[in-house]
């Protein structure tokens, strides 16, 4: 399999370049910048894919001179582990300091969204259930 990516923030080019990946396979880094939405120079390129490579968000294969690269993870997978970081790193700050925090992500998706307000409310009952459940 692979290694789940180190949650950080993606740069605009690294989110552009991981957009390229995430449309397919084997990527050179020439292919990669013809696909990108604007001019970007070749060696740019391949210094940003260089970063994905060692943040975890690509893997790449030697092919000949060059490497290929493939994505290491889905978009999906890739969100998850961000949103996973920078949820720790807010919740790491003890009770107090998370309460702005959790008070504004129920604002947030409360603002508009019933069911979404729901569906929070439900994995935060299923949650306490398997807490239960594990303790027993």
């Amino acid at each position: 399999m692979f290694d789940t990516p180190r949650p950080s923030v993606l740069g605009i080019l690294e989110r552009q370049v991981m957009d390229v990946m995430w449309g397919g396979r084997d990527f050179s880094v020439r292919d990669a910048q013809a696909r990108l939405p604007r001019r970007v120079a070749y060696t740019t390129v391949m210094t940003t894919l260089d970063r994905l490579y060692k943040k975890g968000f690509v893997v790449r294969a030697r092919h000949g001179r060059a490497f290929l690269y493939s994505p290491a993870c889905s978009r999906e997978e890739a969100e998850a582990a961000a949103a996973d970081g920078v949820v720790r790193a807010l919740l790491s700050s003890g009770s107090e300091a998370t309460r702005p925090f959790l008070s504004n992500l129920v604002d947030a998706v409360g603002a508009g969204n019933d069911a979404l307000l729901d569906e929070l409310e439900r994995l935060v009952r299923e949650k306490r259930r398997r807490l239960r459940e594990e303790q027993r």
